[in-house]
């Protein structure tokens, strides 16, 4: 699993590197086959610990194909603009290849149509982008992890009851993908469900999807069951399951996972989470990269991988090798 023993170490040393409303990165090339290449990486965001995952992840694959991992991106991920003028910056800086997790599935497409038109190959990494200019895509299979977690939530709720989707931000097509997703699954795995509430867009912040998330508990008070559909909106809902004391009587199922939510798991606040596989995305994305640049062969499309995480499997090992935070 691309040495993820060494996960902490990689972190660590990301942050040494720094970050403040977006990060730059620098490795040094430690291999003179690679010497000279410029790999730019582009997240969403830069605080939740999905996105240190990923960094940790491009980092170490920067280590091992001697290449230098140049890191920067929005602080906040609901900040499209800027994502786009980094995207323009290193278009100028003449990088090798970009590797970006877009913002927005739209507002990014021209950014990426132009710096294939200056010979800069991009690959897409976490969420969709419209248009077909990419040269490869490493992602989560999102609607089939958004139909696990509908089929763990009925489950829980055996097959009844009334649930509601707290979607994340409009733009975002892996999380759209996670709650058509969820939706399909609660069609097919539990058609007796109702679907109470699915209009509801958690925000870029915690601090917004706790807001969200109160006005829909105190406003349908009679949901028995909730999918989160990533880390920011799982964290602001458990925050308002906890406010309302309601751990304990809502069934709840989450996307994307950290320590708090584990310590959650564990203390059975929430039912389930459904965990990717960041670091390994952000090793894929630079290799192929690399791989593009050197004009090495390379997979068009890869899927990274999902695990469904509850109480139960938590000492699993294709579990444990995941949760390295």
């Amino acid at each position: 699993m691309f040495h993820q023993s060494k996960l902490v170490l990689i972190a660590a040393m990301a942050i040494l590197f720094g970050c403040s409303k977006s990060s730059d990165q620098g490795q040094t090339e430690t291999d003179s086959a690679g010497k000279g290449i410029k790999i730019a990486v582009i997240p969403k965001g830069s605080t939740h610990s999905y996105w240190k995952s990923v960094q940790a992840g491009a980092l170490k694959a920067g280590e091992d194909l001697g290449v230098v991992i140049l890191w920067q991106g929005p602080q906040k991920e609901d900040d499209r603009q800027l994502q786009i003028q980094v995207v323009q910056n290193f278009i100028s800086r003449r990088v090798n290849a970009i590797v970006l997790a877009p913002l927005d599935d739209k507002s990014l497409v021209q950014p990426v149509h132009t710096a294939v038109q200056k010979g800069i190959p991009v690959v897409i990494i976490d969420s969709g982008l419209s248009g077909s200019d990419f040269s490869s895509f490493v992602a989560t299979d999102n609607f089939m992890g958004g139909k696990l977690c509908a089929k763990l939530l009925a489950e829980k709720l055996g097959g009844k009851g009334k649930v509601a989707l707290l979607r994340y931000q409009e733009g975002s097509a892996s999380t759209g993908r996670r709650e058509e997703g969820f939706l399909a699954g609660i069609k097919e795995y539990a058609p007796e469900i109702e679907i109470l509430v699915d209009n509801q867009y958690a925000g870029a912040t915690i601090e917004k999807a706790f807001q969200t998330s109160q006005n829909m508990l105190n406003r349908f008070g009679q949901i028995n069951g909730v999918f989160a559909s990533n880390e920011s909106a799982t964290m602001g809902m458990l925050r308002a399951l906890k406010t309302a004391g309601k751990t304990k009587t809502v069934k709840f199922v989450g996307f994307d996972a950290n320590k708090d939510l584990i310590n959650s798991l564990k203390a059975g606040e929430i039912d389930g989470l459904a965990v990717q596989d960041p670091y390994r995305m952000g090793y894929e994305g630079v290799k192929a990269a690399v791989a593009i640049v050197k004009k090495q062969p390379f997979e068009k499309s890869v899927d990274t991988g999902i695990q469904i995480v509850t109480k139960e499997n938590l000492d699993a090992e294709e579990v444990k090798s995941l949760l390295n935070f």
